[in-house]
């Protein structure tokens, strides 16, 4: 059984037992857990070098040689966008050669190598059928034949901007034998058989060929070109690809990086500011109005859901950009992963107003039978106000987590950018095929059999394990940037808390009307017009001053002179933080980084064995798959609840994280009712505040992404789906070190109440009247203990 905290917390006796001495939260402090810091710092130093390799992958255009070319990083967001041609370059890379300045759409010239790509068992892949860039589709001609020739070079006069003003076609200035080629389908000409459409800048050919065209064509003696469905599939099973809908989404987040910006970082962060000065000055009101609004929002996004989806209205997303025939219907990936997102919000939505009319049920039909069971919610009311008292008396609680935001603000946008140059990282490597097909060479003025093949972007295994290393490490970082901040917080609310007690010394207000002190400490509401009126006008800046340097309400403190009370007690946590406590936060965050990693991996396991068919598809096995998964998640659960009751009490022991873990587990389990009716509702309410943040952001984000600017043309996303996402993510974190001031101030006080009622066999000396009312009830813990 350990003993009592008063050494540490609050006060403690001096050696002969009759006198205090010492401070508050501050003796008998050392570092703690020096390894795991050393351990942080160094993967920070890892994660750098592992950005760097990203950064350093996009230097300027440089061959290395004849099949190998690495990706400038000005093109970063191309090459998650655009295609490659049969040169290797990449399409709307103004660097390449020749120039592709504005020429972003990919359409393959020969398509009977379209259509061998798409028959089954067949050898020949997309990737080598022979592709160019384009400045828009190309589409049969009604009354002749249309040709798409290869780049102008060799005995070609032609200049870019020529050949695009020529559609293309330079089939007049062939020699005979050029020709004779092009009507084998080896170039330099290509004919336009099939009607095609901008689907994700690349040309989908339609299986509809053009009669007029095809005659042209047999007429003028050419081979025979397919006209099967396959022509369609292959490409459209290309585009489809996981590979290419997820390069896709990378790309949406560097287009819609404005969106981001305004709806997952300022947004929330005015929002959260909101919301603490709804619950400083509402706190009553502030659970019904977060049921109502979280309800709303929660309707509202899953409408946008079933918008997007195209099952309300004509507002679907369509893979295909800009016009087209009304008549061609082509469906992505995308649009099937907004299905699957609005089915998973349907059900959200409604187990949560079914679990809103549960909650207000509670609260009105609070009759003798359901009595004891309402009160738990007056309880958690109860040290909402408790909190909020202290809010309002250490106002700089309400603007300390800007700190947090700002450093975890620049962090993001390092690791946002570090996260698309690894993705990007990539090399333009020649495809080493087998296959029998050749191309007339411009410059060689011959048809070459040997460079057939086409090109594709290759990734090696270390870009693989550097990107899920640069994933874990952003998860960390967050993690202990938001421990850091419930850390500081925890400390300056235990410093408020632990100070109250004496109360002979003068009262503040007493400075200009000593004759009132008494009746003043007792009561400061009794403070006459005149004294707010000479305080507000002689004293304004020095009552700010102090607002914020000592909290004035005698509701804890009782009085100005405290010398147990640090000088700024936000900042001397911060302070305490730093110098003592950083590796057990780096620690806490660890442990709770590695556990999400174990389930983000065995959940990669499970789709894998799910693809390939090893798994089973019996009651069993999934019934041990939802097991599984449910156990993991509850065991997450437990670690961040532990770990931020362990924030708490190394904040107020400076113990390392492991002995702060046991103290907290074992003052819960001590108090577990008296602590259970307070900590689920009040949790509750914050988690649904903490959601009307994020939903808040998610339906923003919808909103700017619905403009023109993300619809059409160069900066049209693929779907809303992730960039909303990213931004209810956003907005979740910055909320949550916000509202981690209003929720690290119950537990703290919650925590600082039973070790307060332990040291003193069962009444609290420091607490407030209020939260002894709440939380002081033995007659009710002896009823619900029988």
């Amino acid at each position: 059984m350990r003993g009592p905290l008063g050494a540490v917390i609050g006060r403690y006796p001096s050696s002969d037992g009759t006198t205090e001495i010492g401070g508050i939260i501050r003796h008998n402090r050392k570092c703690r857990d020096i390894v795991f810091l050393v351990i942080f710092i160094a993967f920070w130093v890892a994660m750098i070098v592992n950005s760097s390799f990203g950064f350093n992958q996009g230097n300027p255009l440089r061959i290395k040689n004849e099949s190998c070319k690495h990706l400038s990083k000005l093109e970063m967001v191309i090459l998650l966008t655009y295609g490659l041609d049969y040169k290797g370059n990449l399409c709307g890379d103004k660097h390449a050669h020749p120039g592709l300045r504005k020429l972003e759409l990919k359409y393959w010239l020969n398509p009977n190598q379209v259509y061998q790509s798409g028959v089954k068992d067949s050898q020949f892949k997309l990737s080598n059928a022979r592709s160019i860039c384009l400045w828009d589709c190309p589409i049969p001609s009604e009354d002749s034949l249309n040709w798409v020739c290869d780049y102008p070079e060799g005995d070609i006069r032609l200049s870019m901007r020529d050949w695009i003003n020529r559609n293309y076609d330079y089939y007049e200035f062939l020699t005979p034998e050029m020709r004779n080629t092009s009507l084998q389908l080896q170039g330099p000409c290509y004919p336009v058989i099939f009607p095609s459409v901008n689907v994700y800048w690349s040309c989908q050919f339609i299986a509809r060929a053009s009669n007029i065209s095809l005659r042209h064509w047999q007429q003028m003696g050419g081979v025979n070109i397919n006209e099967d469905m396959v022509i369609d599939k292959s490409i459209h099973r290309s585009i489809n690809s996981r590979s290419s809908v997820l390069k896709r989404y990378m790309a949406d987040i560097g287009k819609s990086w404005p969106v981001l910006i305004v709806c997952g970082g300022m947004l929330p962060l005015f929002l959260s500011v909101i919301w603490l000065l709804m619950i400083r000055h509402f706190v009553s009101a502030m659970p019904w109005i977060t049921v109502a609004l979280f309800n709303i929002l929660i309707i509202t996004v899953t409408m946008f859901y079933y918008l997007k989806a195209g099952w309300i209205g004509n507002d679907a997303i369509s893979p295909i950009i800009g016009e087209h025939d009304p008549y061609i219907n082509v469906f992505g990936r995308e649009l099937h992963h907004l299905r699957a997102v609005a089915i998973l919000m349907t059900f959200i939505m409604v187990v949560s107003i079914l679990t809103s009319i549960a909650i207000v049920r509670r609260i009105l039909m609070a009759t003798s039978v359901l009595k004891a069971r309402a009160k738990r919610l007056f309880c958690a009311s109860n040290c909402l106000q408790v909190a909020a008292k202290v809010i309002g008396e250490v106002q700089a609680l309400i603007i300390f987590p800007i700190i947090p935001y700002a450093i975890l603000a620049i962090f993001y946008m390092f690791w946002i950018s570090a996260a698309l140059h690894l993705f990007s990282s990539g090399q333009v490597v020649k495809n080493n095929c087998n296959t029998n097909c050749c191309a007339y060479d411009l410059v060689a003025k011959k048809v070459n059999c040997d460079g057939c093949c086409g090109y594709s972007i290759h990734y090696t295994p270390h870009i693989a394990v550097a990107i899920f290393f640069h994933l874990f490490g952003g998860y960390w970082a967050t993690q202990f940037f938001i421990a850091c901040s419930s850390t500081v917080i925890a400390g300056s609310v235990a410093s408020y808390y632990w100070a109250r007690g004496e109360t002979s010394a003068t009262p503040m207000w007493a400075i200009w009307d000593l004759p009132r002190a008494k009746r003043d400490a007792e009561d400061p509401r009794h403070i006459t017009l005149i004294q707010k009126v000479v305080s507000i006008l002689f004293f304004s800046f020095l009552n700010e001053c102090i607002s914020t340097i000592y909290p004035f309400a005698d509701y804890f403190w009782g009085s100005l002179v405290q010398p147990e009370i640090p000088f700024l007690p936000v900042f001397a946590s911060m302070k305490r933080l730093i110098r003592y406590n950083l590796g057990s936060v780096a620690l806490g965050s660890l442990v709770v980084s590695f556990v999400e990693s174990i389930r983000f991996i065995l959940e990669s396991i499970r789709r894998k064995l799910k693809v390939a068919g090893v798994t089973s598809d019996g009651w069993f096995g999934k019934i041990g798959n939802h097991t599984s998964q449910g156990c993991l998640r509850c065991v997450e659960w437990t670690i961040k609840s532990m770990n931020r009751n362990a924030y708490i009490m190394i904040a107020i022991t400076g113990k390392s994280f492991f002995k702060a873990s046991e103290i907290a587990t074992e003052l819960i389990m001590n108090n577990i009712l008296r602590i259970g009716k307070v900590n689920v509702i009040g949790d509750v309410i914050l988690f649904l505040g903490k959601l009307c943040v994020s939903l808040s952001s998610a339906v923003f984000g919808f909103l700017m992404l619905d403009t023109y600017k993300y619809r059409a043309a160069h900066n049209k996303i693929s779907s809303p789906l992730l960039p909303v996402l990213i931004c209810w993510a956003l907005g979740y974190v910055v909320a949550t070190l916000f509202f981690a001031v209003v929720e690290m101030s119950i537990d703290t006080i919650i925590l600082s109440f039973c070790q307060d009622s332990e040291e003193h066999q069962g009444t609290a000396q420091y607490a407030p009247p209020l939260l002894i009312e709440t939380l002081g009830d033995q007659n009710e813990m002896q009823r619900l203990t029988q």
